[in-house]
């Protein structure tokens, strides 16, 4: 008890000493939290751009692309088989349609570079270790040709007009992205029931819905409540989804067996949408996906991190270099400080400390005291510092700078006959390029604010055995020397 009412004597009888200390201390903590708290905010602005990349809860996604960046004409006769089958041969025999002066309407649907797989691969997918959960999803483009015949016949025209001389006057195209969604997974796949901004989620039973992405609705005036039509079929508008910044682009979303029934691709999927067990296994899980399934091409968070750009990401990258550089120049500069001051503090007590050996005080017990002084100090810093850091943290929450944030397209592939490929197909393709402002804030938990303590009770016992050691070497003859 003695012990600890000497180290509050001590530190109130010098008050000045002690508080600025604490201060030295303080500075470089409050950094230390300011600049982490900094750093966190830019996380969580960073994960609010990528979680629309993914889809709200998706992990990894699985496609299984053919790489056409040089058109169709460059890939090879197996790869052109391939999309062949998969698309059709991609092209509208006007000749098929009836006689010459003869309306029509048809609907095919499209994949272009996206082969599809069995949907029992979803089952295999959820076996590996690490899975969660898995959704299957199918995102087509739903082009519909009209019109009249043409008197001579016409020729067949592609299934996404090409942009050479185009179609005939009399011949409309129209293309709609349409994405086949599990209606049980509501927070896993192409959307989810959190993305619905208005009206409802799918129901359960087989009734024709869709949901509309909000922009193709406000293109076409389409409400809760109308209609939409897909290749004939007349679908119930239950729902209006936003797309975020990077979110998915398809323009109806429905359901996944009815998308399957009307393509012809009856338990065909070309996306799955994965989700790990934790962060820390969506490495582990990617890499078994890759060697499991030959020739897939598998997404994750990083790589879609690495299409974020903009003044967020530069304020990322300048305080993941330049923040954690400032903040370790701080706390050693701080740590510096109270070793210094605290052997100050021993040369002045030389005479206090040598008359407290010449009456029987061991050597531990003079160390015990300085160190015992000197972390009092440190935590009283910890303290003040975790106040300024919060301060500092709150007034940046408060000012809520807006930094921008910018996803980059991904290089698309053509398909068959010249046209894009689906705009709502998962995987980087499908990102929509574009910004969007992100308000920063600066968030501090519990576990920060005790590592700031604990780094200002390391930088006091740091000036405590600095100061120690001085101490320690002390004689009682040089209290003689002190005599005023």
């Amino acid at each position: 008890m003695f012990y600890i009412s000497y180290i509050a004597s001590e530190l109130r009888r010098r008050k000045g000493r002690t508080l600025l200390t604490a201060l030295g201390l303080a500075v470089g903590v409050g950094l230390v939290v300011a600049v982490s708290a900094l750093s966190a905010g830019l996380d969580d602005a960073q994960d609010e751009v990528l979680e629309p990349l993914t889809g709200v809860g998706t992990d990894i996604s699985v496609t299984r692309p053919i790489d056409a960046k040089g058109g169709f004409e460059s890939l090879s006769k197996r790869e052109r088989r391939q999309l062949q089958d998969e698309n059709g041969d991609a092209r509208i025999g006007l000749t098929n349609q009836g006689d010459p002066g003869d309306k029509f309407t048809t609907t095919s649907f499209l994949a272009t570079t996206q082969l599809s797989f069995p949907a029992s691969e979803v089952d295999e997918v959820a076996s590996l270790d690490g899975v969660k959960s898995v959704a299957a999803g199918l995102t087509l483009n739903a082009t519909t040709v009209s019109g009249t015949v043409p008197e001579d016949g016409g020729q067949d025209q592609p299934g996404v007009p090409s942009g050479g001389g185009g179609p005939p006057d009399n011949i409309d195209f129209k293309s709609t992205s349409v994405s086949g969604v599990d209606q049980a997974q509501k927070s896993l796949g192409a959307i989810s029931a959190a993305q619905v901004s208005k009206g409802n989620w799918f129901s359960q039973g087989d009734s024709r819905e869709a949901i509309v992405n909000t922009s193709y609705a406000n293109r076409q005036g389409i409400e809760v409540g109308d209609t939409v039509m897909v290749k004939g079929k007349r679908l119930k508008v239950v729902g209006l989804a936003t797309s975020p910044l990077g979110g998915q682009a398809s323009d109806i979303y429905m359901k996944l067996d009815q998308l399957q029934q009307l393509a012809d691709r009856k338990d065909r999927v070309n996306t799955l949408y994965v989700r790990a067990d934790s962060a820390d296994a969506v490495g582990a899980v990617s890499r078994e996906i890759e060697q499991t399934f030959a020739s897939s091409e598998v997404t994750d968070a990083q790589d879609l991190a690495d299409r974020v750009g903009g003044s967020l990401q530069d304020a990322k990258d300048l305080a993941g270099k330049l923040g954690t550089a400032l903040t370790i120049v701080a706390l050693l500069a701080a740590f510096l400080i109270a070793s210094l001051l605290t052997l100050s503090s021993v040369t002045k007590r030389t005479r206090e400390l040598g008359t407290l050996k010449a009456i029987g005080w061991p050597q531990r017990k003079v160390v015990r005291q300085v160190t015992g002084e000197a972390l009092a100090q440190g935590a009283l810093g910890g303290v003040l510092g975790a106040a300024i850091g919060v301060g500092a943290a709150a007034l940046i929450t408060a000012v809520g700078p807006e930094l921008k944030a910018t996803v980059a397209e991904a290089t698309q592939a053509s398909g068959p006959g010249g046209g894009p490929p689906p705009g709502g197909g998962f995987g980087q393709g499908a990102v929509q390029a574009g910004s969007e402002l992100i308000k920063l804030t600066a968030p501090v938990d519990a576990p920060l604010l005790l590592l700031a303590i604990g780094l200002a009770l390391l930088g006091g016992l740091v000036a405590g055995s600095v100061g120690g050691l001085r101490a320690a070497r002390l004689r009682p003859a040089d209290a003689l020397r002190h005599i005023d």
